[in-house]
């Protein structure tokens, strides 16, 4: 028997049309004064202002940051922090994708206390207490709402985490309408960046255990058999739902199992070419996959067992799979496809040496001329 630990959130509510109750969970809360984390995009789209006209009938006052961009620098940060700050806030609500709920998590901690950013960094460097959290995602991909981890650019090219249960919400909260208008490409990045998260965290190579496999076999399972469904059918409630939870799951596999080297060779794809993290992960799958196949042929093997029917299952069947998956979703299969220049790829592979965090998960060691390599089949395919 081996020990093991796992954690997740204590409160998830699934549904359509339940982000119109966050309201009601602010009141169980005592949450009177609740600030919004968002981007403006979905204030545009129109998305934002039902949520918050249902929250401010519950509450004295509400208060909207939508600066929330892609890779949310330290300065998004401090923006939202400045804004909580005037308002006197007593609540954090994300509605929105991985970035707006990175950035309300961390704000959540900042807002108590006086510990700075710069100190967060890491893993479990924050002290107990935060702000009554809610999370909304608007995708099926990060898995963010039930995850301990926020990251946050800190540089022109670097990327930073802070992992803590701490970050963990009070409630998280999955409603597929707040899915249906998102865009083809968007859906095809975060639904891969999902299923990579199921994958790597059945692989783990530290802290791979019996409810991590469970949570990511169901995931990659709930994912792979909907994903053409919302690609095709993009108003299909019932396959955006699927996608969520599918989501969902694999957040609390990998918040337990953490991922490995497919996310360490993203990262520097964010950092210097502002590549999406979907993507990225999309990206470097295949490279990876095929790295790894030779030590995790079992595992491998397992998950080509939960995708649809007819794939061969054995770990030449999943890495097949992935490849007719990404062929057909329009996005680029490779490096060289998306824009990124080989002359930069030892520099992508000297960056990835960075992410060790992430790279002693990886079930092969990573050393950097194997980064090299991988950044060189990905770029060529």
């Amino acid at each position: 028997m081996t020990s093991f630990s796992y954690s997740t959130v204590p409160h998830v509510r699934v549904g359509p049309g339940l982000a119109g109750t966050l309201g009601d969970e602010c009141a169980k809360l005592s949450v009177r004064r609740p600030l919004i984390v968002t981007d403006n995009g979905l204030v545009t789209l129109g998305l934002i202002a039902p949520i918050a006209q249902a929250i401010s009938a519950q509450c004295d006052a509400l208060t909207i940051f939508d600066g929330v961009a892609a890779d949310p620098s330290e300065d998004v940060v401090e923006a939202a922090c400045v804004v909580a700050r005037e308002n006197n806030v007593d609540g954090v609500i994300a509605v929105g994708g991985g970035s707006s709920m990175d950035v309300a998590k961390v704000v959540s901690v900042l807002m108590v206390g006086d510990q700075s950013l710069a100190e967060m960094y890491g893993v479990d460097q924050l002290p107990p207490g935060r702000l009554p959290l809610f999370l909304v995602p608007t995708t099926a991909g990060t898995g963010s709402e039930v995850t301990p981890v926020a990251v946050i650019t800190t540089g022109a090219t670097t990327k930073a985490g802070v992992s803590s249960s701490v970050l963990l919400p009070d409630v998280a909260i999955l409603d597929a309408e707040l899915t249906l208008g998102l865009p083809r490409s968007a859906t095809a990045m975060t639904g891969i960046d999902a299923m990579v998260h199921a994958i790597e965290a059945y692989t783990s190579k530290l802290k791979k255990n019996p409810i991590s496999d469970m949570l990511a076999l169901r995931a990659l399972r709930l994912l792979s058999h909907n994903i053409n469904t919302v690609l095709t059918q993009p108003t299909d409630l019932a396959a955006r739902e699927a996608m969520l939870l599918g989501s969902m799951f694999a957040g609390q596999a990998f918040a337990n199992a953490p991922v490995a080297a497919v996310h360490a060779l993203a990262y520097p794809l964010g950092g210097h070419y502002h590549i999406p993290h979907g993507l990225s992960n999309s990206l470097m799958l295949p490279a990876v996959l095929a790295f790894n196949a030779p030590m995790v042929q079992k595992d491998y093997g397992e998950l080509a067992e939960e995708l649809p029917g007819g794939v061969a299952t054995s770990a030449a069947g999943l890495m097949v799979w992935f490849d007719d998956l990404i062929a057909t979703s329009g996005l680029p299969a490779t490096l060289e496809a998306a824009g990124v220049a080989a002359d930069d790829l030892p520099m992508l592979a000297a960056d990835a040496m960075l992410q060790q965090r992430l790279l002693v998960n990886n079930p092969v060691e990573v050393t950097e001329a194997c980064a090299l390599q991988l950044y060189e089949k990905a770029w060529s395919g």
